[in-house]
């Protein structure tokens, strides 16, 4: 090898090398900058996602599941999935051994709400929804929301397969709800007392398989 050749090859080594060290520095930086600028993700969709993992996706209730609520085991009876316009939200009816009427209504709008339900007695004359206010059980009640919605029945729901139900639902200052409701155009109106749920007091167990396409089979607001 001549001087001119050995020359070239050197001039060639160290040219490769300096690339590969702009190489390392410019992986190194973008390295560094990703991990100063990680990329942005929902917080609160991330923690929904871990609880679903954990406890079950209450979304995917359906009559035949057993969903735990503050440590009490019951059975899913029946589902009625309520529509309202672009609006939609879920009522499980569950089996209770003592013989209460409960039910469990998920919902979002748009984070994850469940309600706890207990049905109460048939309100008498003195006691009809409509009216800004209304006082039950020494608690009063300021109106919320009101409408009617059309509803679908799956299971056992003491309901037509599908109809329409007025309703009238009230809060009071703790966050207790007091709901009205009567299925039907000359149904009587019948009165539930609500507590909301935090999303570490519910835990479904999914018992019942899933439809022909894929999706749960089984109210709407």
């Amino acid at each position: 090898m001549n001087g001119a050749t050995a020359y070239l090859v050197a001039a060639i080594g160290c040219v490769i090398a300096v690339a590969g060290v702009v190489v390392a520095v410019l992986a190194l930086r973008s390295r560094r900058k990703q991990a100063a600028h990680p990329a942005e993700r929902d917080p609160f969709r991330v923690a929904d996602d871990d609880a679903d993992a954990l406890r079950g996706d209450p979304r995917q209730l359906r009559p035949g599941d057993v969903v735990e609520i503050r440590g009490t085991s019951y059975g899913v009876r029946g589902t009625l999935r309520f529509t309202e316009g672009s609006w939609g939200w879920s009522e499980h009816l569950l089996d209770d051994a003592r013989g209460a009427k409960l039910w469990l209504s998920v919902e979002e709008d748009p984070d994850l709400e469940l309600v706890f339900w207990t049905t109460l007695p048939n309100p008498d004359e003195q006691l009809l929804p409509g009216t800004t206010r209304i006082e039950y059980d020494g608690q009063h009640y300021t109106l919320d929301e009101s409408g009617e919605a059309s509803y679908t029945a799956v299971g056992t729901t003491g309901l037509k397969p599908s109809g329409t139900v007025l309703y009238h639902d009230y809060l009071d200052g703790g966050g207790v709800r007091l709901s009205f409701s009567a299925y039907g155009g000359d149904a009587d109106w019948e009165m539930s007392r609500g507590e909301l749920l935090t999303r570490a007091e519910v835990l479904i167990y999914r018992q019942a398989p899933a439809g022909p396409d894929g999706k749960p089979t089984g109210r709407a607001g």
